[in-house]
């Protein structure tokens, strides 16, 4: 008797993006469970932070598809946020699969292919706005949203199984300023040919309201500009075009000049004029011609709203930019969010700023300068009105912002509800929605250009010691294996007070190591590894007591 064939299946699975922020990475399956073809929607990165010195860039860990590479159809990119697009250049060596994406993110990502000797390995499809292209099963296509970027797009991808809305980042903006405003008209018909599941974008899902309109900051920069009299710098997100763009614009009617400030600011102007947008501005001003303007006739638009070390604005508040100065008198506007986790960065940065007497100006003062990229309830409830999907898979939030979302979404009378982690395989057909497998979802970190596993030893001994601080022990034998000089110690990042200067504690740790040498017996004395492991316990068994911390220790032993 023949084997039945086995049935095919349409599947979600989420290796970035969902609960988190950030580094979106999706996968959608279709096919029998051996032989699933793949599409990858989105690969982008997150950022490192305290927990994770000298990393600044963290990548999704793409294992799980990278073993089946050869059943990846394509990677669609819905639009050029670094969390959406920042790791095609890292991880495309290990996919290996055609990109589609549109005019805007197109010149973006060559970009960053170029940096990496990639542009002429990687073959892009430029999609238009609007555009709809087959890979395999997969019928997409692209439809046109707002959000805080060029050409944002939703994807329809519609399948034998059924048809998903996968939304991207977006918001309901009625008057976005550059670029078209959310195609209605698109998601309903989607709807009317019946939505199977829509995986939605959650960031705002505890806002009530609506996110609020682009025109709507333009109209209230120009005038607060107005009663400014010194220079003027706006910090805001350099991707986020239609920002800079009503800056300068707010900046041009109160007769000021504008100079870009920060390479990303330079970039992202150029990608956007050279696919017709920002035109009818005057030509901008690079940094050293800016400086000789008088200072009520400048605007200066910088990188390093979220407090980033080496952006613009750092440099301008440490005082160490080559040609932006910023004093008493002078003005920055932030305008921009503070994101998750950034707060005391960026804390740090508004105080420097102050500490030289800029007036600043953010949106918990003046709410009107900002606004955000994502749909708040209200939007929320609209595209499902016009969606109508059978099933919601909220994504692009953290833990709670997924449950808040489902619950959201039963709430508007959606059927099913599905809330999975990455990692989590969801099936989405036939049948009800269910998470039917788990596969490895990690994360890579981007270590002085190298890509190393979260997990790895250098980055957990950085962290180590960057909590404890350092201990060096070394100590020099003779041939009879007797001490010729130390045990010397030495700290690095150890705490002191005027009661137990360091150099005493030294000495305590240099006395506490010797002894633990005289301890050994016989033939351990030849054997440098042993001597070194004794040494290191008994110096990290002191520090202990004495400061309550096991530093990192490290023992030398040499021999003459």
């Amino acid at each position: 008797m023949a084997k039945s064939r086995e049935p095919d299946e349409l599947v979600f699975l989420p290796l970035g993006g969902s609960n988190e922020i950030g580094m979106n990475f999706n996968l959608y399956g279709f096919g029998p469970a051996h032989d699933r073809r793949w599409i990858v929607v989105d690969l982008g990165v997150t950022f490192g932070d305290q927990t994770t010195p000298g990393v600044d860039v963290i990548l999704p860990d793409p294992t799980f598809i990278e073993a089946h590479a050869d059943r990846i159809l394509g990677i669609v990119i819905t639009h050029a946020h670094e969390d959406h697009v920042g790791a095609v250049a890292w991880l495309w060596p290990r996919l290996k699969a055609p990109v589609y994406c549109t005019p805007f993110t197109n010149i973006i990502l060559r970009e960053k292919l170029r940096e990496k000797d990639l542009l002429d390995e990687v073959p892009i499809t430029v999609v238009p706005l609007g555009g709809r292209f087959t890979v395999g099963p997969f019928d997409l296509e692209l439809i046109t949203l707002t959000h805080s970027i060029p050409e944002p797009n939703g994807l329809a991808i519609r399948t034998p199984l059924g048809t998903i809305l996968h939304t991207g980042d977006w918001k309901i903006d009625p008057d976005p300023l550059l670029g078209a405003v959310t195609d209605q008209d698109a998601i309903r018909r989607l709807g009317d040919e019946g939505v199977l599941a829509m995986v939605c974008d959650s960031t705002n899902v505890f806002v009530d309201g609506v996110a609020g309109s682009e025109a709507d900051v333009r109209k209230a920069l120009i005038p607060l500009i107005a009663t400014m009299k010194g220079k003027v710098a706006v910090a805001c997100f350099a991707s986020n075009v239609t920002r800079m763009d009503s800056a300068a614009r707010a900046g041009e009617a109160n007769g000021r000049r504008v100079c870009l400030v920060g390479r990303s600011m330079i970039r992202m102007a150029a990608a956007a004029k050279s696919v017709g947008l920002m035109e009818g501005l005057q030509p901008f001003l690079d940094d050293n011609q800016a400086k000789h303007l008088p200072d009520n006739k400048v605007i200066y638009l910088c990188t390093g709203s979220q407090g980033e070390p080496r952006a613009a604005l750092a440099r301008i508040s440490e005082g160490n930019h080559p040609h932006v100065k910023l004093g008493k008198g002078d003005s920055c506007i932030f305008s921009s969010r503070v994101i998750p986790g950034n707060e005391i960065p960026i804390r740090n940065l508004q105080n420097k700023l102050a500490d030289r007497g800029v007036r600043l100006y953010t949106e918990r003062d003046h709410p009107g300068i900002h606004v955000s990229g994502h749909p708040c309830r209200d939007e929320l409830a609209e595209m499902y009105s016009w969606a109508r999907p059978q099933i919601a898979v909220p994504t692009h939030g953290e833990r709670r912002h997924l449950l808040e979302h489902a619950a959201f979404a039963a709430d508007l009378q959606v059927p099913q509800q599905i809330t999975p982690r990455n990692g989590d395989m969801v099936r989405l057909a036939p049948g009800r929605a269910e998470i039917i497998d788990e596969v490895p979802a990690g994360r890579l970190y981007v270590d002085a250009g190298v890509l190393t596993p979260e997990n790895g030893d250098a980055l957990r001994e950085r962290r180590h010691a960057a909590f404890n601080g350092v201990v060096a022990v070394s100590l020099v034998l003779d041939g009879r294996g007797k001490i010729v000089s130390g045990p010397q110690v030495r700290g690095m990042g150890m705490p002191t007070d005027a009661d137990y200067p360091l150099e005493d504690a030294m000495d305590d740790l240099a006395d506490e190591a010797e002894q633990a040498f005289h301890r050994l017996k016989g033939d351990d004395r030849d054997k440098d590894e042993q001597i070194e492991a004794m040494l290191s316990r008994a110096v990290k068994k002191a520090s202990q007591r004495i400061w309550g911390r096991r530093p990192v220790v490290e023992t030398t032993v040499l021999r003459i």
